[in-house]
């Protein structure tokens, strides 16, 4: 099959032919229809994830049919349109008895503990526990959608957040998962603040129901910005980009007694973070992490997007093939984009 192949990190992938995958006893390869590109894979790219081994294939937001089954799978057969979280679970620990498989860990992640989706084909663990099924009228390129930015988004403002309607959220950095934070707050009744750099992202979060926008390149101090325009801060406050200054502005953003939750990954390579708990102790905050969504969590927002609740679809703003992937990959660290860009292997 063909894939994006790195040799060392931080130079240039190649595509090139590598052999197929097989499945495991309890696994599945499934031939991948769509995948997204998003910036965690720069950042395995760069050599921020210490799981993944070299030669390495990146890809974890995919979405595709099942090409083969192992012998102990139980609940699919080959044909089956599925996707998948990043996350996939061991499904028998203490930690997913409880139902959190999106911290499972014995967890597995396409694209990082093993080859991923930037490939004609991938193979995935735990078959009966992780994939979820593709509704006929969603197309893949949605459906990829999914698995990273958008069900991280989905339960990190419903569940860990527990945003309710009427509250104010600001969303820190308008890339994929910011914009699906956007559009997942504003659906719930929420009023959003986007804030971000580029004009055109800010565009697209107004398009997907932002309030108020705020131009970080443009603003002196965000979070006072945000203060401002929220009546003395936000109820919630989201990283969706993950940095120092998007997390210190976060924290800064909320009113007393908020709720900040941090989702974009902040790498080591910028060393430990620091965070203004001065302000959180006087404030009484609340700092929130957020990592995933498990599969068996998956219905209530495929429900939403089939009634048109959630428009995921929209999110989806240009579409590559494998030729086109490894230099996209370099640029997403320094030029991240709006909105998701969709890889279609087989183009």
């Amino acid at each position: 099959m063909r894939a994006v192949v790195f040799e060392r990190y931080g130079e240039p992938a190649e595509v090139r032919e590598v052999p197929d995958p097989a499945p495991s006893a309890h696994g599945v390869v499934v031939r991948v229809e769509a995948t997204g590109l998003c910036r965690s894979d720069w950042h395995g790219w760069q050599g921020h994830d210490p799981d993944i081994t070299l030669p390495h294939v990146p890809g974890h937001e995919l979405a595709g049919v099942i090409e083969a089954v192992g012998a102990q799978v139980t609940r699919w057969r080959p044909g089956a349109r599925v996707t998948v979280p990043f996350v996939c679970a061991c499904g028998t620990c203490p930690t997913c008895a409880a139902g959190d498989h999106q911290i499972c860990p014995h967890q597995t992640q396409p694209g990082f503990t093993h080859w991923g989706s930037f490939a004609e084909y991938v193979a995935l663990e735990h078959a009966d526990v992780n994939l979820v099924a593709i509704p006929d009228d969603l197309s893949h390129a949605t459906a990829a959608a999914l698995g990273c930015r958008f069900a991280t988004a989905f339960r990190a403002v419903v569940q860990q957040g527990r945003l309710a309607a009427g509250e104010w959220v600001a969303v820190h950095g308008c890339g994929g998962v910011g914009l699906s934070a956007v559009m997942i707050a504003a659906a719930s009744g929420a009023r959003v603040v986007a804030v971000d750099v580029s004009p055109r992202a800010l565009d697209l979060a107004r398009k997907f129901g932002a309030a108020e926008c705020v131009n970080a390149s443009e603003t002196g101090d965000t979070a006072e910005a945000v203060r401002e325009l929220t009546g003395g801060g936000a109820h919630l406050s989201l990283d969706a980009l993950g940095s120092p200054v998007t997390c210190a502005a976060s924290v800064g953003s909320l009113r007393r007694r908020g709720r900040h939750l941090q989702v974009g990954l902040l790498p080591s390579a910028d060393g430990t973070t620091p965070v203004p708990m001065a302000r959180a102790i006087a404030l009484e905050l609340e700092l929130l992490g957020s990592h995933g969504m498990a599969a068996h969590t998956y219905p209530p927002m495929l429900e939403l997007v089939r009634a048109g609740v959630l428009r995921p679809d929209l999110l989806v703003t240009s579409s590559i093939d494998l030729a086109a992937t490894p230099a996209a990959l370099a640029a997403t660290g320094t030029a991240p984009g709006a909105g998701v860009t969709v890889i279609e292997p087989w183009r």
